[in-house]
């Protein structure tokens, strides 16, 4: 679909007051709040609009698929720095970003946000605009294109987007310890505050796994300081893979997957459930129910922690996908969503209900 013809339809959409669904390739329609609304498909505005591999950006179009794209960025050993989810073949540059989801590379890589160099949309009146640019030193004051990182198309039709990139590692070797949720936490707390190549952790029932990147040199003096049993290049890319786009066992199950954010040095939660820890600690994968009181014990116990909690993933979402803002931050959600969306016409409800 062109540009154009993508305009048409959310200025036909506004004058109606009709909801639009802007939907890629469909593989996080899943995250969030239900979809709802006539069919915008994105995946026909497709295409590396620029690539400099000398200056580590892209520029693609939102309908690009990201396996493409990541075929492209590795073909000169390069990659998006945030090593994004797709969860299915169809993932799309316009969802990635919209989801504004990182994989296990995050707490040491930085996130969609981060990577965020610039951004064009079309608000809910069909107008193009443009926010950024394609190197750091074109954002300034408030930077609208970081916005847009998890937004769900609440905020417009993310057309195009300009990420920066980094180098592939030379040398990647993943450890494994036996060791207790406690005494995990405890070890990559510690870890964090020291010179080490970490570029990826995960606990999971009793074992810690842990990725060095980097030069082989750091790399393997890491391993010799850090111990450790090594796992052979191909069970750790099976591994990470599979906590990437959650093809893990952990993840596989009709039982509902809670997303917990909580500082790194946050203790091992008293939660009844599966639970599988990412990024040194500050991200935190429960399996749980998803009824009234187990979502408020839940929510309650990630917020005393200091962080919040997300249904990531479940067949019923009552209670609602988000945490609830405070009544300033939905000031500020309801503000800018009449700004950029004032009939409100884009992905309603897909954040909070009420906008």
């Amino acid at each position: 679909m062109s540009l154009e013809k993508i305009q048409e339809q959310i200025r036909e959409a506004a004058g109606r007051g009709a909801a639009l669904c802007i939907r890629g390739g469909g593989s996080k329609d899943f995250y969030g709040n239900a979809p709802r609304g006539e069919r915008l498909d994105t995946r026909e505005h497709a295409g590396i609009v620029s690539y400099e591999p000398t200056e580590l950006v892209v520029t693609a179009r939102c309908g690009t698929l990201l396996s493409d794209l990541e075929k492209t960025l590795s073909e000169k050993g390069q990659f998006l720095s945030f090593e994004p989810p797709g969860f299915g073949a169809g993932a799309t540059l316009g969802g990635c970003v919209a989801a504004g989801l990182s994989g296990p590379r995050r707490a040491n890589a930085g996130s969609v946000r981060d990577a965020m160099l610039g951004a064009k949309i079309l608000d809910g009146r069909g107008q193009l605009l443009a926010f950024g640019g394609q190197v750091m030193k074109n954002v300034a004051g408030y930077d609208v294109s970081r916005l847009l990182a998890g937004s769900l198309g609440t905020l417009g039709v993310i057309v195009e987007a300009s990420l920066k990139l980094l180098p592939r590692p030379p040398e990647e070797l993943t450890l494994k310890f036996e060791l207790p949720q406690a005494k995990a936490l405890a070890n990559l707390n510690r870890w964090a505050g020291q010179p080490l190549p970490i570029s990826a952790s995960a606990w999971r029932d009793g074992e810690l796994s842990l990725r060095l990147s980097g030069a082989r040199s750091a790399v393997r003096a890491a391993a010799e300081k850090l111990g450790g049993e090594s796992a052979t290049q191909e069970e750790a890319a099976r591994f990470w893979a599979g906590v990437r786009e959650q093809s893990d066992p952990f993840f596989v199950g009709d039982t509902p997957l809670w997303r917990l954010s909580l500082p790194s040095q946050a203790p091992a939660l008293e939660l009844s459930g599966e639970q599988l820890l990412e990024w040194g600690g500050a991200l935190r994968w429960l399996r749980a129910g998803s009824n009234a009181a187990n979502a408020a014990a839940v929510r309650a116990a990630a917020s005393k922690a200091g962080g919040h909690a997300t249904l990531f993933r479940a067949a019923e979402k009552p209670q609602g996908a988000f945490a609830p803002l405070s009544p300033v931050l939905a000031r500020l959600h309801r503000e800018l969503k009449r700004s950029f969306d004032p009939a409100g016409i884009l992905n309603p409800g897909r954040l909070y209900p009420e906008f």
